[in-house]
């Protein structure tokens, strides 16, 4: 029961001693006004934003064979190729060694003349089927004739027969050469047959040969072009940024192709991937000016200008955000690649404007300082962009007089006047501080030096 009674009592004095501070302070403590003027001049909103500057392009150079990095070569500088070295269309980057792939160069070399001495066998081979088509063909003709002729004679022959005009010895003899001149015809178009078939069956050897031959040569030119590989050259120019290989190591390309330089194609022209979040996002649109700064030239400011949106956003605990793409001028390379950008996007901008601080829209006077009857207003916040009215407070003989207006844009810091009674140069209110009497300041409750109490 006594805690309870206790606790009773210390309540008792913490609101006595609250009512002493507020409502027991002397009449004599005077008020200070903390003032501020209201200006004009231009108006910038932002969102901001950090990114990280990339090179506009970048070549990633890698190699197509396998082998022990040999040698590197040299930049346009004349200095073997190394970070930063600038590099032209063409120059060689690196070489790998060749040993192998010259060995194979010469092998399929070595195939490809091999083919095509079989191609110009093959096609003796045709010349000499063709021939004996050609003998074939006259054979053919002969028998033809000598049939024709003993067809003739064996007709007379019979003819004559009756009469007994011939001796049956001619007579068998006429027959005779009858049937072995039509038979030697019917050879010899077998004859032309065989002949014939022979010359497709080496024509298409010819075609196989000319096939293989085809083949060998597309061998050879890939074993060329590997060999070729094994010189690494600079498709653009640009400058070396990442260099990954050493001399001596090996690089393997089975799976995919390693990469083994970096090449900056521009770097006068540099890109800044920007994180925004996505509150922010609807006020980026491609087109929009930039600003940002490094912490490299925290003094100087860059600018440039958006020219892309990806929209595939990144969710890191719940919070979205999307990368935007900002390009800017780099004549005098001093933004390099990867350092850090803070930027502001710029939204809206206003000329010659009325501004007033916010502290003055948020500075809200004890009702006893008001002139006259107290005056009611709406809390308004400077940031909140629904909100379009505000009250700023001017002093009076010591006390302070309310005065409404419209609000316009804000940057956080200053809000622009759009309409109402403040003109530049006015001075506002933005806080208050008291002094006078000690008990204005002092706490009744808390310890006095010296056994005051």
């Amino acid at each position: 029961m006594n805690k309870y009674r206790i606790l009773a009592v210390v309540l008792l004095l913490a609101l006595g001693g609250a009512g002493y501070w507020v409502f027991g302070r002397s009449p004599s403590s005077r008020v200070t006004f903390r003032t501020a003027s209201v200006t004009q001049g231009d108006l910038l909103v932002t969102v901001g934003g950090t990114g990280t500057l990339e090179p506009e392009e970048v070549i990633d150079v890698g190699a197509q064979v396998a082998g022990l990095i040999k040698e590197f070569g040299n930049g346009s500088d004349g200095h073997v190729i190394d970070y930063g070295s600038p590099v032209e269309r063409g120059t060689v980057l690196a070489r790998i060694d060749d040993s192998l792939y010259a060995a194979k160069v010469e092998q399929a070399r070595a195939m490809v003349r091999s083919a095509e001495q079989r191609v110009i066998q093959a096609k003796a081979k045709v010349q000499e089927a063709v021939a004996n088509t050609n003998k074939a063909r006259a054979d053919l003709k002969q028998a033809q004739s000598r049939a024709n002729q003993s067809t003739r004679d064996w007709t007379r022959a019979k003819s004559v027969k009756v009469s007994g005009a011939i001796s049956d010895s001619d007579y068998d003899a006429t027959q005779s050469a009858f049937e072995i001149n039509n038979a030697a015809v019917v050879v010899s178009e077998a004859i032309i047959v065989q002949t014939v078939a022979a010359e497709a069956d080496v024509r298409a050897a010819v075609d196989d040969a000319e096939a293989a031959v085809a083949a060998a040569k597309a061998v050879l030119r890939q074993d060329e072009i590997n060999l070729g590989y094994c010189t690494i050259k600079s498709d653009v120019a640009g400058t070396i940024i990442d260099r990954r290989i050493t001399i001596g190591q090996t690089v393997q390309s089975s799976f995919n192709t390693p990469s083994l330089f970096l090449i900056a194609k521009d770097l006068k022209r540099m890109k800044v991937w920007a994180s925004v979040n996505e509150s922010d996002i609807g006020q980026i649109h491609v087109g929009q000016p930039v600003t940002f700064t490094v912490d490299a030239y925290p003094k100087k400011t860059f600018s440039g200008s958006v020219v892309r949106i990806r929209l595939n956003a990144t969710n890191t605990q719940n919070v979205v955000v999307y990368t935007v793409e900002v390009i800017t001028d780099n004549p005098e390379g001093k933004l390099l690649p990867y350092m850090t950008a803070n930027l502001k996007f710029e939204v809206e901008r206003r000329t010659a404007a009325l501004l007033v601080p916010n502290a003055a829209l948020r500075y809200r006077p004890a009702p006893n300082l008001l002139v006259g009857e107290v005056v009611k207003t709406k809390e308004v916040s400077p940031d909140n962009e629904k909100t379009n009215r505000g009250t700023v407070y001017i002093e009076e003989g010591g006390k302070v007089r309310p005065v409404q207006i419209e609000l316009g844009l804000t940057d956080g810091t200053m809000t622009e006047v759009v309409n109402g009674e403040l003109r530049a140069n006015d001075v506002v209110l933005v806080g208050e501080a008291r002094s006078g009497a000690p008990s204005s300041t002092e706490n009744p409750f808390a310890p006095k030096l010296g056994g005051k109490k």
